[in-house]
Order: C-alpha cells, then structure tokens, then sequence
C-alpha cells in the first residue's frame, strides 16, 4: 500500500469534496464510491490502512436469521446480495483477487431443540429470501471431510447465502482502485476536532483540512468524535470489543476447496480462504487487559475448530491476530446525518458484519450527500436513534 501523503496545501490546509476519517473497509469503501461519483475524495487515516479491525482474517459474509424479518435484516440481506457484483467489478477494475465466493454457512446442530429451530427457519427464510436462498438440512456424509460429523450431533442447517471474502485481499484492492484516482489523496493523521459550521477538520498536528461533506468511518474512534460533535457523554455511545482469530496454512483441503462452506458452530468459525488459508476464529470479549495480544482465549478457539473441522489436523499456525471491533451502544450500524452537523455524516459501527454492508453503507450515506439514488436507511441506524437510546440507558442508570 502506497505512503500516506502527509504534506498539506500551503499554509496548513487541504481541501476535497468528501474527507472520510478512517481507512478500514468502511472508509475505503466511501472513498471509492464517491470517487466513481465524481468527487474529489481525502481519506485521513493515523495509522495505516486496516490498523484496526479491518485488519483480521475471518471475512465470514453471513445474514441475520430469518425470523422477525424487519429493515434492519432487509439492508443486510439486500447488501449481501449486492456485494458478489461489487466484487467481481473491483477485480475487474484493479486485476486484483479478493477472494470473494458465496460458498454458504453450515451450522452443526447440538440439540433436538436447535434442530427445530433450523426446520423453522427453512419455512421463514422462503418469503424474506424471496426464493432465491435458503436453508436445508444436508447430508453429514457429503462434508465429511470438512465437517466432522461427530461434531455435529443433530446433523447440520446450511443456508446457500453466506459467503466469505478475504480481507486483506479486498482491503488492498479498494486501495488500490482508489489511489489509482488522481481525486484521490491519503493524509496521514489523527482527527483532532470536527467544526462543522466552518466545514473544517482539524488534526493532532495542528494542520486543518477543509471539506464539503465528511464521513466519520474511524472504528472505535467513531464514537468519541460523534460524541463531541452532539454532546454526548464520553463513551455512551460504543464501547470497544477484543477479538481474537488465527490463520492456519494446509497442504491440502477437500475436492472443491473453493467451495467449501463458513463452518459456523459453537461461536467458532472456520473459514477456507481462496489463497490456501484457514482462517479461525473469533473471540468477542467485553473485558480484556491487553487488547493487541492473543492468549489462551485464541488457543480455546482452535481448539474448537480442531473438533469441528478434520482439514485442520495437520494444519500449520501462520499467524495469531487480536484486536478491537466497535460495537455501538445501540447494537445496529451507525449510519447517516450527525445530528447538528448537515455536513457530516456516520458511517461506523457495523461490528461483526461490516465487510457484509459497508459498500451498501457507502452507497447509502453517498445518496443522502449527492441527493441521488440509494439504499434507504433504517431509521434504528440513524445516529439520533443512538443518541436517543443512549439517553434513555443513561436516564434508567441514574433513576
């Protein structure tokens, strides 16, 4: 990935259409989608590109369940759908592999009780997925070699809408598809404060960069400047997640190693990528010490994939990952308008599926600044209904 340009205009000041804070995927993802756009595009990223929990292994591209069907599940079903042509065109216009493939989900079933609930969904998922996914009940002896059928006591549910992409693969795709734009410029640098009466970004260093419109797209460092943008008290509006994950290198996976599916099963996911890896994983902890090193919650976790998955065996350990994912207070993405703020705009807090949505995301919060066509924007994503449960949460703490 090219050097972030840290020389600003003379007298301290840049300038572009859209300055996006933040160079993970969501922020990667709104950059190129305004470039195609037409607009002049700076992306301020501090530590480099997928520093923060963009940066792992897992790329799992899984739906909400199908029961209780609403807008929030309609976006991201709508979003996974859109994301194998995004991919395919993002290959096409950079020659690069992200590693995109819609290979589904099997989830092995440990109770009579979970086995229900998957023959409940094969009948829900039919009017929401439209026909056009769904879920079945295979044959263990058709994965065996992928999914241990000892593991899986009440057989497995698979639905044929997951699919899975390699981040580090797509990370460097939208990268390079952006830098390739001569509307394109990286500043390297850590947001300091956001004046959205004079439209201007200010950073630690002291330099100032002006904008028409700016995305907020930082991860956890979302949630502190949205905060001081709308008076929120300092963390009520996210909190920080550890996430642990491993990648593994195999001298040989089953027949059809592209296709194999996301194994999903007792919190752990194991995950064929389309380099030759195994990606395993992850962790979802609330209180940690350190939250850049891996431990014996990581060792648990492949301990777990090893029972779940015999292509694992003799696998060889690459690499072991840990790092922060944002959840927001409010547990949905945070997308749209800040409140107070008419140009600036959220795009952040997608947690664990925000490889799934982002370019939708982006394609969303872009409508709303351009004034064009895009994907309607559940009103529960908005950054006031955030603001508005974390008030009430807030209020109910000190009644």
């Amino acid at each position: 990935m090219p050097q972030a340009d840290n020389q600003l205009a003379p007298g301290g000041q840049s300038t572009a259409d859209l300055v996006v804070i933040g160079g993970g995927v969501a922020g990667l993802w709104t950059s190129l989608k305004a470039l195609r756009a037409g607009l002049s595009v700076i992306l301020v990223e501090k530590s480099g590109l997928a520093a923060g929990a963009s940066g792992g292994f897992m790329g799992a591209l899984m739906p909400h369940m199908p029961e209780r069907w609403d807008d929030k599940k309609q976006f991201q079903y709508e979003a996974l759908c859109a994301l194998e042509s995004e991919a395919a065109r993002l290959e096409d216009e950079t020659g690069l592999p992200v590693h995109y493939r819609r290979v589904g989900r099997l989830t092995p079933l440990f109770s009579e009780r979970q086995r229900m609930q998957a023959e409940a969904r094969i009948e829900a998922a039919r009017p929401v997925w439209n026909g056009r996914f769904a879920y079945s009940l295979p044959a263990l002896e058709d994965h065996a070699a992928w999914l241990d059928p000892d593991a899986a006591p009440f057989g497995a549910v698979y639905d044929d809408l997951s699919a899975r992409v390699s981040p580090s693969h797509l990370l460097g795709a939208l990268d390079a598809a952006s830098s390739a734009n001569a509307q394109f410029r990286m500043v390297k640098g850590e947001a300091a404060a956001i004046d959205s009466d004079v439209a201007s970004l200010e950073l630690t260093d002291g330099s100032v960069v002006s904008f028409g419109n700016l995305v907020i797209a930082a991860g956890l460092g979302a949630f502190p400047l949205i905060e001081s943008l709308t008076g929120c008290p300092g963390g009520s509006l996210g909190n920080p997640v550890k996430g642990q994950a491993a990648l593994f290198a195999v001298k040989s996976l089953p027949a059809l190693a592209d296709d194999l599916p996301v194994i999903f099963g007792d919190g752990t996911y194991v995950i064929a990528h389309g380099d030759g890896t195994l990606a395993v994983g992850a962790t979802s902890e609330t209180e940690f010490l350190d939250p850049f090193t891996t431990d014996e919650k990581l060792d648990a976790v492949m301990e777990k994939a090893r029972r779940l998955s015999p292509a694992l065996a003799n696998a060889r350990l690459v690499e072991r990952w840990a790092n922060l994912r944002p959840r927001p207070a409010g547990r949905d993405p945070m997308l749209g308008q800040v409140p107070g703020c008419p140009n600036v705009y959220a795009v952040a807090g997608g947690y664990k599926i925000t490889f799934g949505i982002a370019h939708y995301m982006a394609d969303a919060v872009l409508a709303s600044i351009t004034g064009g066509h895009g994907p309607a924007i559940p009103p529960t994503f908005l950054p006031e209904a955030h603001i508005a449960k974390s008030k009430s949460r807030l209020a109910k703490n000190h009644a």
